[in-house]
């Protein structure tokens, strides 16, 4: 008797078709997470913008011909001013502008010249770094902005469970995954602009570097004998 019924319920388990676990689609699970997701999106979007833009900025600046110092010196160590000055002027970088006040400066006191040429970096400096603690500030607010949506979306829930009276499983964990979708999307926002942030601000580490690098070299040449 006991094989008879282990026979119908193999069987049984045989005809009977799997059910296939339901799929997750990210729109749906965006449209689920409620309007919070519209400033979070929107937060992502000003990310990825101001990221490239600066990048391009970035790196457009410190394109620099590797021998513009050597054209600098020759030219000032024959005492030909008015050639290294215009090949400053049209060096269109940081570099060549912080060049070109010093030469401007050439015949007054090394410390004026240097503090010319100070001034002139920091302003360039000051130019690259328009924008980038913007994505300090989102790498901050993201994740609020994410807390904020999944306490409102629980909140909602436990309200509606407590009007109706209606408190499945299912449904409570329905509810909750998808509200806390808001915070894991604030988290990877924020962490995004975090690591974006990071790496403008290493750019513009380098291009202080190269400024300091060529500010350094351009005095050497002021001391000089002229040819």
């Amino acid at each position: 008797m006991d094989f008879f019924f282990l026979q119908v319920d193999s069987l049984t388990k045989a005809v009977t078709p799997a059910v296939a676990p339901k799929q997750l689609h990210l729109i749906d699970l965006i449209i689920s997470a409620g309007w919070i997701m519209i400033p979070l999106l929107i937060i992502s979007a000003a990310t990825v913008y101001v990221f490239a833009e600066r990048w391009m900025a970035i790196k457009k600046a410190s394109a620099a011909d590797d021998n513009f110092m050597n054209i600098i010196r020759d030219n000032i160590l024959s005492g030909n001013i008015t050639a290294a000055r215009n090949f400053a002027r049209n060096t269109n970088n940081p570099v060549g502008r912080m060049i070109d006040k010093g030469i401007q400066r050439i015949g007054k006191p090394i410390e004026s010249i240097n503090f010319s040429m100070e001034n002139v970096a920091e302003l360039e400096l000051f130019k690259l770094q328009r924008n980038v603690n913007v994505l300090s500030i989102i790498s901050k607010i993201a994740p609020i902005f994410g807390f904020v949506g999944t306490l409102v979306g629980l909140m909602q829930l436990f309200f509606n469970i407590n009007a109706t009276g209606e408190y499945e499983l299912s449904t409570i964990a329905g509810g909750i995954y998808t509200k806390l979708i808001s915070s894991i999307t604030g988290l990877v926002v924020g962490l995004i602009a975090y690591l974006f942030h990071n790496i403008l601000e290493a750019q513009v580490d380098k291009m202080a570097n190269k400024l300091e690098a060529a500010s350094a070299d351009f005095l050497d040449v002021l001391q000089e004998p002229t040819r």
